[in-house]
């Protein structure tokens, strides 16, 4: 039975259907597991089998089938504490809409995946139930938010996982840790129930072992939701039906020159990316070199605009309404007690800087400013899109980095969003592939992005190339 540890979600629905193994088998495998590695801190909260399996579905595309939601999605009366100690005791009175629609379609929820406070970080070392360690080398990060979430998937406790992404923080962990994460258009997956940290940017993204997988689990969550005013008036399909091995005739590939040959990317990175670039080449693909020049402007952009939504969006947090409550004698004194206690280092500092950027004499030069560069970006992606078919671009900068690393540079580790963030601001779908290791074994990821809604073209490019590859099936030794 352990076997199934690592295996897809195609096999365990195989599996299951031929009563290789039964649902309650399954859930206790993934538990046990759990339970075993404890140590990876990647769960918060393992829910008991029997509540796992109460009031199940038993049809659906994903029936039966196990997974790990961040701790930022809510799931009706389950604690929802965003890895924060200012919502520790608060319990959801909903299902966000992705939770009801996996629901609809048989999927299983295991418990709460561990995450950066609020999804403020990008390494998975900000949480207040503690650090997230990498399963490929518990010593390092497994990048964040969505750090227990990838980590879940990596380490064999659950075939996927649901994550959030604000500007990288599905595809940047998915790539440390060695497997698929992938980022939807914004808007074709309802953000009702997940709790915002930069509205204009936020969307739920898919951890999981294959291409595959994550095209069966995008096709129950993805659709027009009327409870999110900011979803498409896109319907649900079935975006596993087109995939084949083959790459679609005629693609043209882009390589973003300015990204693969930007100052700081780690040779190693760069060399994965290019061998992956050659063998799509090889199955038909024609490459071609192109230019984003706005990158150079992203990380800054985006730094400003999601620190100015976290201020306006986490004011709510006040001790008055829910989470917890710090008594005292006036309404100003519980507001700062409350909030002082609640709020971690991380997410104080991120406050801080969005109320700087959004105050009178400093809008224009910031938030107005960044907000233009948005527009930019925006443009020179569709720009880019009437060239060719997909463009590709790193996922991260550097390896997997020791724990602590950036203790003391705090923005140079947000400078790794430089490869994510561009994605986020231009609301555009990408997915992030494994293509390789370092020298001393850790993954090593690639972005594939298109044009708004070419959901289908890139999971056809991902899943060709992953029949080509075998990356994705390599695993850590936990």
């Amino acid at each position: 039975m352990n076997n199934y540890a690592f295996a897809t979600i195609q096999t365990l629905k195989k599996a299951l259907e031929k009563k290789e193994i039964s649902m309650q088998e399954l859930v206790a495998l993934y538990q046990d597991r759990a339970q075993k590695l404890q140590s990876l801190n990647a769960i918060i909260e393992s829910f008991s089998t029997d509540s796992v399996l109460k009031n199940h579905e038993p049809k659906g595309m994903l029936a039966g089938i196990p997974g790990y939601i961040k701790d930022n999605i809510c799931q009706k009366d389950r604690i929802t504490s965003c890895g924060s100690n200012i919502l520790k005791n608060f319990r959801s009175t909903y299902d966000a809409t992705a939770i009801s629609r996996l629901r609809s379609q048989g999927a299983l929820f295991l418990g709460r995946a561990n995450c950066d406070e609020f999804a403020m970080g990008s390494s998975g070392e900000t949480s207040a139930y503690g650090v997230t360690y990498n399963p490929w080398n518990q010593a390092c990060v497994p990048g964040g938010s969505s750090s227990g979430s990838a980590v879940a998937v990596a380490a064999g406790l659950a075939p996927w996982s649901l994550g959030s992404e604000t500007g990288g923080s599905v595809r940047q962990p998915a790539a440390l840790c060695g497997i698929v994460g992938f980022k939807p258009t914004y808007g074709l997956v309802s953000r009702y129930g997940l709790v915002a940290y930069g509205s204009s940017l936020d969307q739920i993204g898919i951890f999981s072992r294959t291409v595959y997988d994550t095209a069966l689990v995008l096709s129950a969550i993805a659709g027009n939701d009327a409870h999110d005013s900011s979803s498409l008036s896109v319907g649900a399909q079935d975006y596993t039906k087109a995939l084949t091995d083959k790459l679609p005739q005629g693609l043209t590939i882009g390589v973003v020159d300015n990204a693969m040959n930007a100052e700081g990317l780690h040779p190693e990175i760069r060399q994965a990316n290019l061998d992956a670039l050659q063998v799509l080449e090889a199955a038909g693909a024609t490459i071609k070199y192109i230019s984003i020049p706005a990158l150079e402007y992203c990380a800054a952009s985006y730094f400003i605009i999601s620190r100015a939504e976290a201020a306006s969006n986490l004011s709510r947090f006040d001790g008055v309404r829910y989470g917890s409550r710090v008594s005292e004698k006036t309404l100003k004194d519980m507001y700062n007690a409350t909030r002082s206690s609640g709020f971690g280092t991380e997410v104080k500092a991120r406050i801080m800087m969005g109320n700087y950027v959004l105050s009178v004499g400093h809008a224009k030069d910031f938030y107005e400013n960044a907000q233009k560069v948005r527009r930019l970006i925006q443009k020179q992606m569709e720009d880019a899109c009437k060239q060719v078919d997909l463009f590709v671009m790193p996922t991260h900068a550097i390896p997997a980095f020791k724990v602590g690393a950036f203790n003391d540079n705090k923005l140079e580790m947000d400078l790794q969003d430089y490869y994510t963030a561009p994605i986020n601001l231009a609301g555009v779908p990408a997915i992030s592939l494994p293509v390789g290791f370092t020298k001393d074994n850790k993954p090593i990821g690639m972005q594939l992005i298109g044009p708004r809604l070419s959901e289908q073209l890139i999971f056809n490019v991902g899943h060709a190339y992953q029949q080509i590859t075998d990356w994705h099936t390599k695993t850590p030794s936990c």
